[in-house]
């Protein structure tokens, strides 16, 4: 079965709110809900796959070296979408950890861009197709 939904802590709701909904329609995504308390998305169309749900953090403090979330991964239908993802990405100044690129330590194909998003989390925009 997949993953039902993700929910994600952010130190700034309204501020990751804004970052979020320039991101997700990039990646297929769409508004689902949203109020002072949490908003998400789900993919377009109503296609099958995991609902993102973000919600204040208690405290601030996120770091992909102590448990809990590492990285977010999204799949994308081609090439061309992880390249627009990394150009909005590094336009906005985000840090680019990998450009899009083949990483051949994964099972191929396996085409992605990496970036630290919205408090520092790990974000991927991955492509398993060749052209």
């Amino acid at each position: 079965m997949p993953l039902g939904h993700l929910g994600i802590n952010v130190s700034d709701l309204a501020g990751a709110r804004k970052y979020y909904d320039e991101l997700m329609p990039l990646l297929d995504y769409e508004p689902l809900l949203a109020d002072d308390t949490q908003f998400a998305y789900w993919p377009a169309g109503r296609k099958p796959g995991t609902y993102v749900f973000f919600y204040p953090a208690e405290t601030p403090g996120y770091s992909r070296a102590l448990p809990g979330l590492q990285h977010l991964a999204f799949m994308v239908p081609t090439r061309a979408a992880v390249e627009r993802v990394h150009k909005w990405a590094a336009g906005r100044g985000d840090e680019i950890l990998h450009a899009p690129r083949e990483f051949p330590q994964y099972p191929p194909p396996y085409y992605a861009t990496f970036w630290n998003g919205f408090d520092g989390i790990m974000l991927e925009a991955v492509c398993h197709k060749d052209a």
